[in-house]
């Protein structure tokens, strides 16, 4: 395909231009995407404010995103033109002892789309055919967008394999805490409850179904897991705030002998009680990312009305409003869950 389009550049922190340049040709094991519809995340958000370690300006952004391919390599197979499709955004090395066994999500050379490689925060956008996943036709485009956050609550979810049958517990209720309380939820676990100091997004978390809220400035976690599960408490406990005083109320109040997962990305070097996470014999474990099979599976919870997207989706920019997207997060911190970029509303 032949013609200009319009591509997104963060030149520095705060500061967001657009220029116009060639549609990409493909190689032959690539497809050429409509890009649709792109989320915000946190990680975005560092960037925007200059604070993420592993970015370098000017960059394109844009990793959360859905599609449709317009144009298909000769190579090829499995793929047609109209198919509406999503886009793992890790490029990776493939040599490497994490990528040769298949976790390729802890490759050692790992770079990520919008933040170390440029991503997908233009009109079109050209990617090797194995980093593209179908979506369902009847799947909106703003919900494909959301797959990717998605696919990092799944992926936490099943770092310990099967949690059927278990009583789950969340600390934070943001976009990514949410999803893991409704992954959790649809991947069987017996209870789950959901614990943060904002009552808007409790209440957004209670609307989606997670079974049991507190507010962890009026209910100490331990006392919030003797209400929802009984005096054995949780089995697991996800930290999906990521600090000191989530953390440390993870390992002060966990039942001896289970297992906290570190969900969030930490924003510093940590200060915890490590005595008495030894003392208890808690297991502290790590997620992520995610690999193909967690966006599969996501897609599929969402297919079987086990996820609900639509409640999270707070507002919709258009392409060229990209930086007034945010301003809005910065001015409504409490209740911007994910914002959409609309790539194709280019007013």
């Amino acid at each position: 395909m032949e013609g200009k389009m319009l591509q997104q550049v963060m030149t520095a922190p705060g500061e967001i231009s657009f220029r116009e340049i060639d549609i990409p040709s493909i190689a032959n094991d690539e497809v050429l995407i409509r890009i649709r519809m792109i989320g915000i995340c946190g990680s975005d958000i560092h960037v925007y404010h200059g604070k993420h370690p592993f970015t370098r300006y000017p960059i394109t952004q844009g990793h959360e995103v859905s599609g449709d391919i317009v144009e298909i390599g000769s190579a090829v197979t499995g793929f047609q033109i109209g198919d509406k499709v999503t886009i793992e955004p890790q490029v990776v090395c493939g040599r490497c002892y994490p990528c040769r066994h298949g976790k390729y999500n802890l490759c050692e050379e790992l770079k990520v789309m919008g933040f170390q490689t440029t991503g997908t925060a233009s009109t079109y956008f050209a990617v090797p055919q194995e980093k593209v996943t179908k979506l369902p036709p009847e799947m909106s485009f703003e919900e494909g967008a959301m797959i990717e956050p998605l696919a990092v609550a799944v992926h936490a979810v099943k770092r310990l394999g099967d949690i059927k049958g278990l009583n789950i517990a969340v600390i934070g209720a943001g976009p990514i805490g949410n999803l893991v309380a409704q992954a959790a939820k649809a991947m069987g676990a017996a209870g789950v409850l959901i614990t943060d100091i904002s009552e808007y997004r409790l209440k957004l978390a209670k609307d989606c179904g997670i079974d049991c809220i507190s507010r962890s400035d009026k209910e100490n976690l331990g006392d919030a897991m003797i209400r929802a599960f009984g005096p054995d408490k949780a089995d697991i406990i996800y930290d999906c705030a990521g600090n000191d005083t989530t953390m440390g109320q993870a390992i002060r109040y966990a039942r001896k002998g289970s297992t906290i997962i570190l969900v969030a990305v930490y924003s510093g070097m940590a200060n915890v009680d490590l005595a008495v996470l030894n003392d208890h014999e808690l297991d502290l474990n790590t997620t992520m990312m995610y690999r193909h099979e967690d966006y599969v599976d996501a897609i599929r919870i969402v297919n079987e009305k086990k996820i609900l997207l639509a409640p999270l989706m707070s507002r919709k920019f258009p392409f060229r409003e990209y930086l007034d997207a945010y301003k809005f997060i910065d001015s409504n911190r409490e209740t911007s869950m994910k914002i959409l970029i609309d790539v194709q509303d280019q007013q």
